[in-house]
């Protein structure tokens, strides 16, 4: 026990000195950076597509979609918080702020970039598990994994320094809309033709449609009231895609760890009946199907990855009750985890596995891979495209970082040296995270700005330095270790 508990105090500190490591060089890197610890942790999260600008402050306001995932007997929500950014430093009045006070300002302006208090916080109480480890007193140190610490903050009130005097006293993000939920929130996501529904991933394996608008900012009672039910799932799972096409607008897909995939056209409800069944259940996987992507501009055309390590190809206008898929490639050496559509190339695809990799795929051709993409140390557990630069991408993996990757520098010579930071495709490394990322998103409305979610209740909201991608002749891969 003794050696296992050695064991533990060793890796909280080599965590511990990593996040001082990325807390000391994060103002160099950034020019925003926002980190905020939720009562609990999220396993999903999105970006609405509104943004708000108020004339008399100095902030844009945001929406995001979260949930929860308590423990035991305490309820569980999914939710919407707004999140507050930081205008352009060209619309500011920067004679208000300094650099070392920041002045009226509620963030913490250095060398131009943005810098917000919540970005460094400050534990008061310290789980039994990291008693062993001799952190300096009022050293911030990294929240530890959720399986060594209580779930909720609601005991374990954060404290964060004055990094320069603000006068804000509300928080960046904070939850406005809670509606109950049974169970933990595997995933959320918004019909992009409608955000106000916003389906729902349930551990009974039910998919959960809400109307946003019928449901009050807080509950008045525990009970869960889904506007709709979709039925078809025997076991829970993650995967879940709303199609992005006005033809197929209201048409959703889940994915199961029964291996199967359903797919249900909310269309169809009827005040009458809130239960629904799949237009059609697909089959084609022999074992836990992990994602599922609608083709972002092929109305018909969705793509599911699972832990039989394939990628399976599909088409909706095959015939009903005898579903096949129109391709299908062992696409991994393990589990593929996530699938992503590009937005802008109907030809391309992605997929991330536990073999550590990223594949890139041509549709007209799964025979051989364009690419693989290799920097990560461990599982690769989400992939994002870009919504505004057409070769960028994001990953998430459980070595806790979140990468970010340009296609279009695939083969561009290195000097050695560049070389021993990785592979020229590799734009940006971001080391904040202190436990596995649960899930990411990009901004649509705010270029470069990237909200990640992680198992330790923790919610950062970040922007690498203009510097990385506003110059083209700046090739220097930036890592955050």
């Amino acid at each position: 026990m003794s050696n296992e508990a050695d064991e533990t105090a060793t890796v909280y500190k080599s965590i511990n000195e990593e996040y001082k490591i990325w807390k000391k060089n994060s103002p160099f890197l950034y020019d925003l950076v926002i980190t905020h610890a939720l009562d609990w942790p999220s396993l999903t999260t999105q970006w609405l597509p509104d943004k708000e600008t108020p004339a008399d402050k100095d902030y844009t306001v945001h929406r995001m979609l979260i949930g929860t995932h308590t423990s035991d007997n305490d309820n569980n929500y999914v939710q919407i918080a707004t999140v507050h950014l930081p205008k352009p430093q060209s619309e500011l009045n920067l004679e208000k702020y300094d650099d070392e006070r920041g002045g009226e300002s509620p963030f913490w302006v250095f060398r131009g970039h943005y810098i917000w208090p919540e970005a460094l916080f400050y534990r008061e109480v310290i789980s039994a598990a990291q008693s062993a480890v001799d952190f300096p007193p009022h050293e911030p140190i990294p929240l530890p994994a959720s399986s060594l610490l209580p779930k909720s903050n609601a005991n374990y009130p954060l404290h964060h320094p004055e990094i320069g005097a603000h006068t804000a006293t509300e928080p960046r993000i904070k939850v406005i809309h809670s509606i109950n939920h049974t169970g933990e929130v595997n995933r959320a996501r918004y019909m992009p033709q409608n955000p106000d529904l916003i389906a729902t991933k349930t551990v009974m394996g039910e998919v959960y449609i809400f109307d946003r608008t019928k449901h009050p900012s807080q509950p008045t009672s525990d009970v869960c009231k889904p506007d709709i039910t979709l039925r078809g799932h025997s076991k829970e799972g993650y995967g879940l895609s709303w199609n992005p096409t006005s033809g197929k607008a209201g048409h959703v897909l889940s994915a199961s760890e029964d291996t199967t995939v359903c797919h249900w056209d909310v269309n169809g409800y009827t005040k009458g009946d809130s239960v629904m069944e799949p237009l059609q259940i697909y089959k084609g996987h022999t074992a836990i199907v992990e994602d599922v992507a609608w083709h972002c501009l092929q109305e018909n055309i969705f793509a599911s990855v699972g832990d039989d390590r394939k990628l399976l190809l599909w088409d909706t206008r095959g015939v009903s009750g005898s579903m096949k898929p129109t391709a299908q490639v062992e696409a991994h050496d393990a589990e593929v985890n996530a699938v992503a559509f590009a937005p802008h190339n109907e030809n391309i695809l992605l997929t991330g596995s536990s073999d550590k990799t990223i594949a890139l795929w041509d549709l007209r051709n799964l025979k051989l891979k364009l690419h693989t993409f290799e920097s990560h140390t461990e599982e690769v557990l989400q992939l994002a495209w870009s919504p505004t630069n057409e070769t960028i991408f994001a990953s998430a993996s459980g070595d806790r970082r979140i990468n970010l990757w340009d296609v279009s520098k695939i083969g561009i010579e290195q000097t050695p040296d560049d070389q021993e930071d990785g592979p020229p495709e590799l734009l940006f490394v971001h080391g904040g995270h202190t436990s596995r990322p649960t899930d990411l998103a990009w901004n649509p409305n705010e270029d470069w700005t990237i909200a990640t979610a992680a198992e330790d209740n923790v919610l950062q909201v970040w922007r690498p330095s203009k510097t990385l991608y506003g110059r083209e002749e700046e090739k220097e891969v930036i890592e955050l270790e």
